[in-house]
């Protein structure tokens, strides 16, 4: 990346129209941001940015009618205006001056030069821009040495890295995301400066924090982006649930591992095979309950009985607070949480049909994922141990297929309804009924009649003379 024209990745339509208004009204208009980031990272982006020196309006107006859009959003308010065109999303919008106020992320706005534009931006890899105008189109605006920042992989502020995150502390959250993403490092002192300015989050609204947060879970390697998080104390602010999972005890000579690094190893593991957002969640979410569970026992150890039903109770209060989303997505959560220790029972204990039918009756159509998420819990330093353990997994897993296959009862429902049951019997609805039904469906998941209504009806009856409804 040693040239300073980049005229040769501005083939696409957008950029030709626009370069001709700029040019004919003697305009100055850039590309600006992300867009010029990725496209030097040789990365797929859907967002451009064009900054206007002036009205950004009229440049988006007219480019729109020249390409043919219809619709173009205008927020006059902000100075911005937008359009689909394709599969990009584009928005103009006029060179801005910002100045900010302590207890606000929200900026008062002015008009200003692309300096004071380039400025305002959070990170020198942000601020890269390219001219439109055809006497220098293509040509570098690079004030801050953001190119050499991408080529050697750091983020870093524009300005006093204090300034920075003060004025707007969710940067502080989109440095790490950043840094996660692309594998970067954040430069000293601005890591310096998210430790101390990492209070600063609390005026930040949750759902924001959380729209970096997920980005961070969806990177190629999310610990990268949770070690940071934990390193600069931004982690403490929002999930004091996880910083809780820190830390080895010993007490005669016995510890129990760090639950919070297992815990990302556990997610990364996920994330090499997955990029499920609420599959990653529930292997962060796996052991959240260690902590109130960890108990010592002279003769065994550390124990945390009870953690996986505790973690999925946990759940939805960490949601709640965190907003996350409170509907199938927490309850797909919850469920990873409370079963994710049953296949690893099956693991270290004997493999029956009717432990394996439960398990496929109670997971359903995530029992992959469940499988999934425990094979990643598998961890140890001891690699032997590690191999033999992933061995017995796999005849685990073959196992339920074998059932699944054999006996049909993921998501089964039995084969006789509580109004067949009322009917039979000439009853109203009452306890009784789901008793019956309840028992109908142990009987199957245990093995003692085939899930078919021939073999379920004769149980039914049996059951009815037990309780004395048929003589």
């Amino acid at each position: 990346m040693d040239q300073k024209n980049f005229a040769s990745y501005l083939k696409h339509p957008v950029f030709k129209v626009a370069s001709q208004i700029v040019t004919e009204n003697n305009l100055q208009a850039y590309v600006i941001g992300g867009f010029v980031r990725d496209l030097l990272l040789e990365r797929p982006s859907k967002d451009i940015d064009i900054v206007v020196i002036g009205n950004g309006l009229d440049l988006a107006k007219e480019c729109a009618r020249i390409l043919r859009v219809k619709k173009v959003s205008v927020f006059e308010n902000f100075g911005t205006a937008q359009f689909k065109y394709k599969d990009l999303d584009v928005e103009f919008v006029g060179a801005r001056k910002e100045s900010y106020r302590q207890d606000s992320r929200k900026p008062l706005v002015e008009n200003g030069t692309l300096e004071d534009d380039q400025n305002r931006r959070d990170f020198t890899i942000n601020a890269l821009a390219i001219s439109l105008h055809a006497d220098t189109f293509g040509e570098l605006i690079d004030p801050f040495e953001g190119l050499a920042d991408l080529e050697k992989g750091i983020i870093r502020t524009p300005l006093d890295p204090d300034i920075t995150y003060s004025d707007d502390p969710l940067r502080m959250m989109r440095a790490i995301r950043f840094a996660s993403q692309l594998g970067f490092k954040i430069e000293h002192k601005s890591l310096n400066s998210i430790l101390n300015n990492s209070h600063r989050l609390e005026i930040i609204s949750m759902e924001r924090i959380m729209d970096e947060l997920n980005k961070i879970i969806l990177s190629k390697l999310p610990s990268r982006g949770f070690k940071l998080l934990n390193s600069t104390k931004l982690l403490h602010q929002f999930f004091p649930e996880m910083i809780a999972l820190q830390g080895i005890e010993t007490i005669d000579g016995k510890s129990h591992k760090d639950n919070f690094y297992h815990t990302l190893e556990v997610l990364d593991n996920v994330s090499e095979y997955s990029e499920n957002l609420w599959l990653r969640w529930a292997a962060i979410m796996h052991d959240i309950a260690k902590p109130p569970t960890k108990r010592f026992d002279k003769e065994i150890g550390w124990t945390f009985h009870g953690h996986e039903e505790m973690g999925a109770r946990m759940t939805s209060k960490i949601f709640r607070r965190l907003k996350l989303p409170l509907d199938t997505k927490m309850k797909y959560v919850e469920k990873l949480v409370r079963l994710h220790l049953r296949p690893i029972a099956l693991v270290k204990g004997t493999v029956t049909d009717s432990a394996i039918r439960r398990l496929l009756f109670e997971a359903g159509d995530d029992i992959d994922d469940l499988m999934q998420l425990c094979n990643a819990d598998i961890t140890s330093k001891n690699e032997f141990k590690v191999q033999k353990f992933k061995k017995n997994f796999d005849l685990v897993t073959s196992k339920l297929r074998a059932v699944e296959e054999k006996d049909r009862v993921r998501n089964f429902q039995p084969p006789i309804s509580g109004q067949q049951i009322m009917e039979t019997f000439s009853m109203k609805p009452c306890n009784e009924v789901g008793l019956i039904k309840t028992r109908i469906k142990d009987a199957i998941l245990d093995g003692t009649i085939d899930n078919n209504p021939e073999d379920a009806l004769q149980y039914m009856l049996e059951i009815g003379k037990e309780l004395g409804l048929i003589n």
